[in-house]
């Protein structure tokens, strides 16, 4: 794989940045392969699904996190899964963690959101697992679009588990009002599920009107990410995007 461009900031203020969505399994996998992994990837933000959510979540996160070279910046247990991880380069406007509404004998569903301020741009983040149920899965799709909406943000990017390949109603509604990463510009591996043989792309990025998009994939063959540790580290295999996001007006 071609490595995607480094973090920067431009001149005119926009901002390179490096985002990597990642479902996790709760860290019951290999903790040392999964950090080598976030590490390897650079990222400036960390979109995670199946974040511990139980006994020490937070200290687990935080752990992690720390082994990244990272910190925790939302979610998990308050989110019912979805977490968020920044570098130092972000600076942070503001969290919310959202719960869904709760189909009665179902997994609590729930998203992760910040507002960070990175170089001269300013960027909502949201980091999503979707429903194994299609048509609860599409109503949550309805209302993350939602949620993005309300942030006050004229950019934005979200990722996750979505639970369903593309062409499926949830990922079309999803593409209606966002633009996927991988169809706007793959780079690197499609396939994320499953991580020992990988056969689907269950796990997506977006991103709003007006984010460049320079690469998108699984970062196969990227320099420091052992094929070892993709498939130790967890189940789902990452999604690792560069973006250029425009410096913000306000």
């Amino acid at each position: 794989m071609e490595p995607l461009p480094n973090s920067r900031t431009e001149p005119d203020g926009s901002a390179v940045i490096r985002v990597l969505s990642y479902n996790i399994r709760s860290m019951r996998d290999d903790t040392g392969a999964l950090a080598r992994v976030i590490a390897a990837c650079d990222p400036d933000l960390v979109l995670l699904q199946e974040a511990p959510r139980f006994f020490r979540w937070r200290k687990k996160l935080t752990r992690l996190a720390r082994a990244a070279g990272l910190v925790h910046l939302s979610g998990g247990a308050t989110a019912a899964g979805p977490a968020l991880l920044c570098s130092l380069r972000a600076t942070v406007e503001r969290t919310e963690d959202v719960l869904l509404p709760l189909t009665p004998g179902r997994h609590r569903r729930g998203l992760a959101t910040a507002v960070v301020r990175i170089g001269g741009a300013r960027l909502g983040v949201l980091s999503c697992h979707l429903s194994l149920e299609a048509e609860e899965r599409h109503e949550q799709a309805g209302l993350l679009l939602g949620q993005l909406a309300g942030m006050g943000v004229t950019h934005a990017v979200a990722g996750g588990d979505l639970n369903e390949r593309p062409g499926g109603r949830t990922f079309r509604r999803l593409g209606d009002g966002l633009r996927d990463c991988w169809t706007a510009a793959p780079r690197g591996g499609e396939y994320t599920f499953p991580a020992t043989g990988p056969d689907r792309r269950i796990d997506a990025v977006f991103v709003t009107e007006g984010v460049e998009v320079l690469g998108c994939g699984v970062p196969l063959g990227l320099p420091g990410v052992a094929e070892h540790d993709l498939r130790a580290a967890t189940d789902h295999l990452p999604v690792l995007t560069a973006l250029r996001v425009p410096a913000s007006e306000a």
